[in-house]
């Protein structure tokens, strides 16, 4: 498999050695705004900045190359992305964590609100804690999380810091090498229930979007890690 890196920070670094070590071919890395080719890869993988992501995203799915995202912090244009990939009959997942754990942290996450919205004396926090190079706060995996517990509960959003009781409070923390922690924490008078997730390092992270890339050649359309992973 050819692959376009676009992004070349930790996170490309860390993408190229695993990608290498199955087998792959990185042909091309781009590391800051600007013209490259992307004819000459067969998908691409983009963990860039916030700012870049979008533009590289949409060079790609016009040109009709399959395409995996996970940079954070863009999808206020994600519908436009979407529409991109249907336009050109391209191939396109994002995803805000690639890890396989976190993915099953998800599942997790909404089984636990399915059960716990008949207990509403229960307040839902989420803490996610980071590097401190991590650009975008909360993190797109905190929200991820928020957005499953609204779709199951009667809150109607997330916020950064304290809330109010309709909505999720989200605590968002920069700590010097820390890969990535999320914490979704149910607290009453009585007692405290939480699931928790600690990544150790960017290996799973990067695992997952090599997995994608491989699973996402010849295929046409939208999706996400759940296709990857449980086939839905």
């Amino acid at each position: 498999m050819k692959i376009a890196l676009l992004g070349y920070g930790k996170m490309g670094k860390t993408i190229e050695r695993i990608a290498q070590e199955r087998g792959h071919e990185i042909v091309l890395k781009v590391d800051a705004p600007g013209d490259y080719d992307l004819s000459v890869a067969e998908v691409a993988i983009e963990f860039s900045t916030p700012q870049s992501a979008f533009a590289n995203i949409s060079r790609a799915l016009s040109l009709g190359l399959p395409t995996v995202a996970g940079t954070t912090g863009w999808l206020e244009h994600y519908p436009e992305a979407v529409a991109l990939c249907k336009e050109h009959k391209a191939a396109f997942l994002y995803a805000s964590n690639f890890s396989i754990g976190v993915n099953i942290f998800f599942e997790l996450n909404k089984t636990l609100a399915q059960l716990m919205r008949k207990y509403p004396e229960y307040a839902v926090a989420i803490e996610e804690i980071h590097h401190t190079q991590k650009l975008d706060a909360p993190s797109g995996t905190a929200i991820t999380l928020a957005q499953e517990i609204i779709e199951q509960t009667d809150k109607v959003g997330w916020e950064l810091g304290e809330t109010t009781e309709d909505k999720i409070p989200i605590t968002a923390k920069r700590i010097e090498n820390v890969p990535g922690t999320h914490i979704v924490t149910y607290k009453s008078v009585v007692d405290t229930l939480e699931i928790k997730h600690t990544a150790h390092s960017r290996d799973g992270f990067a695992l997952g979007a090599v997995l994608a890339a491989e699973w996402i050649i010849g295929k046409k359309g939208v999706f996400s890690m759940k296709d990857v992973l449980f086939g839905k």
